[in-house]
């Protein structure tokens, strides 16, 4: 027996700038979380972390040219912050605008010193609705700067990795840990996709077993969860593509194999999701269709009653109308009214006629194979 599976669509709002706002404005919303923010020191032989306060003197912090940097802040909710970036690193202002304005799509820019890009982090919560978070990149030669809205992320493997010196992270540069960072992002989504298709093969049992109306509720929720993926996953195809084709010296020739890998992954994933859309239509078509089966059966069922009973209506609706022969008060004789109407036996007569017509009916019925 399949059990239930209670799906809920969390639709996020995302604060829209007013029309006419200034190109480059810095949006800090009220409901943002306080910066966390984790500076990541690694070369081949040595990582350290350490926690700041603020990115002020940065530049002080990550001087040193034999050694990669990443910057991981979780949180937006500081205007300072960004006035380091503008001030101190001279980053565009329409690049602030796009990591404060958390409801782009995946993209990858190019500027002279230093590459910008947006990827989409998806999750599933514990009340099983899609979280959708925006993660933002500012690579520069030797610093990687990330953004994001949340605590929560799913790139802690990543870490893990960075920690222990495994595979080529330490050594590839900020172009391959951006890349790595990317990847979990986009592994993620097998994971998701796994879970929806086993949420889907229960769906499916139980349209097979016991048929509802939650069942068409629950599958047409994961339709649109897929769709909302398909819209991360198209974009993030076309800007892995853009980072293949760039000619940025932030991103080596190496990083660029990996990224091939990434973008391989997309079009899977692309794959991935049409077919379990399709799939999701089919099984609405499939309940759909069920639902009018079953009610093709209900009235076929009432309509072979209706036709026993048509005729046995007809014969008690004639002998119904109580026109007798004879008048009982004046003796009369009406020579065309109903001879039979105080017949001997006639209420037994007509009962086994009414019987013996029902029979044939049934038994006419049963030989076209309508009791099937």
């Amino acid at each position: 027996m399949a059990k239930p599976i209670n799906f809920k669509h969390k639709k996020k709002k995302y604060a829209l700038p007013a029309p006419g706002t200034t190109p480059g404005f810095v949006y800090i919303d009220a409901n943002s979380l306080t910066p966390k923010i984790n500076l990541y020191s690694y070369n081949a032989e040595n990582f350290k972390l350490e926690e700041l306060t603020s990115l002020r003197n940065i530049r002080e912090k990550t001087r040193d040219r034999s050694t990669f940097y990443w910057v991981d802040i979780k949180g937006l909710n500081s205007v300072e912050l960004f006035n380091v970036f503008s001030d101190e690193l001279n980053i565009h202002k329409l690049v602030l605008e796009d990591i404060t304005r958390t409801y782009h799509r995946p993209k990858f820019e190019e500027y002279e010193d230093y590459n910008f890009a947006v990827s989409r982090m998806l999750s599933i919560s514990e009340d099983a609705s899609l979280e959708n978070e925006q993660v933002s990149f500012i690579q520069t030669k030797n610093v990687l700067y990330t953004f994001q809205e949340s605590y929560e992320d799913c790139l802690d493997a990543v870490r893990n990795r960075l920690k222990e010196g495994k595979g080529n992270i330490r050594t590839g540069g900020t172009g391959y840990l951006m890349y790595a960072l990317m990847d979990m992002i986009i592994d993620s989504y097998f994971s998701i996709l796994s879970a929806w298709n086993e949420d889907m093969d229960l769906l499916e049992d139980k349209l097979l077993d016991r048929p509802n109306r939650s069942v068409m509720y629950d599958t047409q929720l994961v339709k649109r969860n897929l769709i909302s993926l398909r819209r991360v996953i198209w974009p993030e195809r076309d800007k892995m593509n853009d980072i293949l084709r760039t000619d940025s010296r932030l991103i080596t020739d190496q990083t660029k194999m990996f990224i091939k890998d990434a973008y391989d992954h997309t079009i899977q994933l692309m794959d991935m999701v049409e077919s379990m859309k399709e799939i999701a239509s089919s099984n609405i078509d499939m309940y759909l269709s069920i639902i009018s089966n079953r009610m093709n059966e209900i009235m076929k069922v009432l309509t072979i009653i209706s036709s026993i009973f048509i005729p046995l209506t007809f014969i008690a609706g004639i002998y119904g109308m109580n026109f007798a022969k004879q008048d009982p008060v004046t003796g009369k004789i009406m020579p065309n009214n109903m001879p039979e109407l105080y017949a001997a036996n006639g209420y037994e007569y007509t009962l086994l006629v009414m019987a013996l017509i029902a029979v044939v009916q049934i038994v006419f019925f049963w030989r076209k194979g309508w009791f099937k």
